[in-house]
């Protein structure tokens, strides 16, 4: 079968669907493919390159359309003003496409796409699983325009990023926020974090407040419990009116603070929500810049231009549609992969023959037109039913459960009593009959425990890898006082405890400084 690459004809796109390493592995997979020439060149991949791969390179955009059988695509297909055809209408009755679609935004698009008989899958559809992560196309997209929009940021921003201290005065660092923590959010999170700025995000999955913070940024958190912001998907719900007030509140008293706004925030299927009034923007900073990755869906701030760069109450507002695009190389080198693996799970057999198995949740989400059928929207999962109990293991009722905590409880404390009256009886015997020279090392060794349990304890958990592994890495201490025991020792047994001290403790330092080391390098550029 043949795999046709057309050049994208969309305003400043310069992406590419397949580049030659991806063309080599599709070929690997029994396809031909034929490129449109030119259709690498704003990605910085010519013509020869293709060549050199395997690919045929089509001079003719008309025959490229019409002689393929599956088409990769980065944009829906659109009006080509050039031939005065839509791109759909020039392709093979009966072929395969794959690409951005919207369908819910482009249901006509779906309707003429059926028309012709073209099976078609939606990139933007992938369900979001596990095992359709490595097709992810707008995680992969998302996660340029998150950096990317730091970088636009920074490049109108009249300031430094991280603080400075020169002879000639103090300069602050800018302070940014970020709204919504999904995958543009937090590459955007570590990219004005790695820049030097304090920054701070918003999202109202409570469930990302630690992965915002652990990479350095505050978590900005509402005092509002009666709602969480999880919706299907990994993306976020729509909110009640009540929440929404108190994150405008929240938005308009941090508008008159920080430098920087980078949004983020989309609802699948719907515009995007405005979240920037004209009062925020009226209420920044002179020089302050607000960066709308929403701009493309209608935009976060009212006073957006989609597309474009407008200046409002002395305010840079950056309303790119095309992030991903402006670094086109990486982003053709990811977007290109996804559809590698997507061909992958399509051509089981390496026979360049696509199989659409509607059975499989991935492929099922990714087809909206499978023929002449609109398979748009996919049917929701089926939530499993539960088995019935066996005989004998029903649930028990809410009396038996108060009775069976009941119990527990007269249990645990008929426990803890015990271990309490055995500790102070084993603490009086020691203290009666003891040495006093034995005492002052057990009471130190009793404090060392305690001292010790109460610092590790109140340590947040993500910590405790790090602090283990230094502790280990410092306990040396210990080997050096068993080493003294191992020269000094006139009895066989102690003889044996104090080489078993040493080899223990010398694994703990060595094991110590390799975990210390590991988790440095994770650090290192």
């Amino acid at each position: 079968m043949k795999l046709g690459i057309p050049k994208e004809i969309y305003t400043d796109e310069r992406r590419v669907a397949a580049t030659p390493p991806s063309v080599h592995k599709l070929i690997a997979l029994g396809y031909e493919v034929t490129v449109e020439m030119g259709a690498g060149e704003a990605a910085h991949y010519r013509d020869e390159a293709y060549e050199a791969v395997g690919a045929t390179i089509a001079a003719d955009t008309r025959s490229l359309w019409s002689d393929a059988d599956f088409i990769l695509k980065v944009r829906a297909p659109m009006q080509n003003p050039a031939l005065g055809k839509h791109e759909a209408d020039l392709m093979k009755e009966g072929g395969f496409l794959v690409s951005y679609i919207w369908p819910a935004q482009n249901p006509e698009l779906l309707k003429q796409l059926a028309a012709r008989k073209i099976t078609t899958f939606a990139i933007d559809s992938l369900p979001r699983i596990s095992r359709a992560q490595k097709m992810d196309a707008l995680s992969a997209m998302a996660n340029i325009a998150g950096y990317r929009a730091v970088i636009e940021a920074a490049n109108h921003f009249g300031r430094f990023f991280t603080g400075q201290m020169t002879a000639a005065g103090k300069v602050p660092p800018a302070k940014v926020m970020v709204i919504g923590a999904g995958v543009a959010g937090l590459a955007a999170v570590g990219a004005a974090n790695s820049l030097g700025a304090i920054v701070r995000a918003f999202d109202t999955r409570l469930e990302v407040k630690e992965q915002i913070e652990s990479m350095g940024a505050e978590f900005l958190q509402l005092d509002f419990d009666e709602e969480e912001g999880s919706g299907t998907g990994g993306y976020a719900k729509q909110m009640s009116d009540e929440f929404i007030k108190a994150e405008m509140a929240l938005f308009a008293e941090q508008a008159k603070e920080v430098d920087i706004i980078i949004t983020t925030a989309l609802i699948p299927g719907k515009p995007a929500p405005k979240l920037i009034t004209a009062e925020m923007v009226k209420s920044m900073k002179p020089g302050s810049v607000i960066v709308d990755l929403a701009s493309e869906r209608g935009g976060n701030c009212e006073l957006t231009e989609p597309g474009k760069i407008a200046e409002q109450h002395e305010v840079t507002l950056i309303g790119y549609t095309d992030l991903p695009s402006r670094m086109a190389k990486v982003a053709s080198d990811l977007y290109a992969t996804n559809l590698f693996h997507l061909l992958t799970e399509l051509t089981p057999e390496k026979d360049g023959q696509p199989q659409v198995n509607m059975e499989d949740d991935v492929i099922r989400g990714l087809t909206v037109v499978l023929d002449q059928d609109v398979t748009w929207p996919p049917p929701q999962p089926q939530t499993p039913v539960s088995p019935k109990p066996a005989p004998g293991t029903e649930e028990p009722s809410a009396e038996q459960k108060a009775a069976a905590h009941k119990e527990s409880r007269r249990r645990s404390l008929i426990g803890k009593s015990a271990v309490l009256i055995v500790t102070i009886a084993a603490l009086y015997g020691v203290g009666a009959y003891a040495p006093e020279s034995f005492l002052r090392h057990f009471t130190v060794f009793v404090l060392a425990c305690f001292i010790g349990w109460q610092v590790v304890w109140n340590v947040t958990a993500s910590l405790h890898t790090p602090l283990m592994s230094v502790t280990n890495a410092i306990s040396g201490i210990i080997v050096i006082g068993a080493m003294l025991h191992l020269a000094q020792a006139e009895n066989v047994v102690v003889g044996i405890m104090a080489f078993v001290a040493v080899l223990i403790a010398s694994i703990n330092v060595g094991g110590g400084f390799r975990v210390t080391h590991r988790m440095l390098k994770m650090f290192r550029r």
